[in-house]
Parts: structure tokens; sequence; C-alpha cells
């Protein structure tokens, strides 16, 4: 499903965009088991790793980013999908995200800045087994 925010409200955007931002930080973050920095946690995680705490509050933050930027999102016309991986890789500083997907420059350039402003996260997987965010 590419939820496009046009044909979505804000609170549906938000769900479908959820997940994403999930994963793409799974995928993007390493579990650091080793001292190469260990495998990417979806190597042998899933959401469902990820400690309740550290999930309600990624979901909040995707969330609220969403709402504070509803305005942008709707008039870059990108799927919830890729919000949701763009907001995670973005304010994390990795090689791609929001100011390189052919938006309007000032649209992408205001998105990024937003995401920086939101404060990078790490991932680190906890005594207890489960992943937790810092």
């Amino acid at each position: 499903m590419n939820a496009q925010p046009q044909t979505l409200t804000l609170a549906e955007f938000q769900a479908a965009a959820r997940g994403h931002y999930l994963t793409a930080a799974l995928w993007s973050s390493n579990d650091k088991t080793d001292e190469s920095g260990g495998q990417p946690f979806d190597t042998n995680y899933d959401i469902d790793d990820i400690a309740p705490h550290s999930r309600a509050t990624m979901l909040a933050e995707c969330d609220g980013f969403i709402a504070d930027n509803w305005a942008l999102i709707v008039e870059t016309g990108q799927t919830a999908e890729q919000c949701g991986h763009d907001l995670w890789l973005t304010r994390n500083g990795h090689g791609m995200g929001f100011w390189d997907r052919g938006y309007d420059l000032a649209i992408g350039d205001a998105l990024t800045r937003a995401a920086h402003l939101a404060g990078s996260r790490d991932l680190y997987l906890g005594d207890d087994g489960r992943i937790w965010q810092s």
C-alpha cells in the first residue's frame, strides 16, 4: 500500500508511517555485539523486540514530526512509507532522506531542518535482550 497524504487523513498517514519508521531504525542500526559494530538489528530482531517504552516513544516522535510538518508533507506528495523511512534516516544523519527526493528545494530543506531539530536517536541492545532507544 502506497499511502499518499492527499488520500489519507493525518491520523491514517501517521499510522501508515509508523511501521516504516521502526523498520528503518532496525535496518540502519547495528547491535554492536562485536568489535566491528555487529549486525544490523533486522538481521536477528524485529519490531516486536523493541522494548515497549522505547517503541511508544519512537512512535510518538514519528507522529509528532508528521503532525508538526503535515502541510509540507502533503505538498511533497510523498507516501507514508517513504516519510517514515526519511524521518529516521534524516534525523540520524544517514546519506539519504528528505533533502534528496527531488522535492522543491525549500520544502526538502525545511523537512530536513525539522528532522535535525528533532535530534538523533540511537538503538542499543539492553541486558534484557530488548532493543532500546537512547
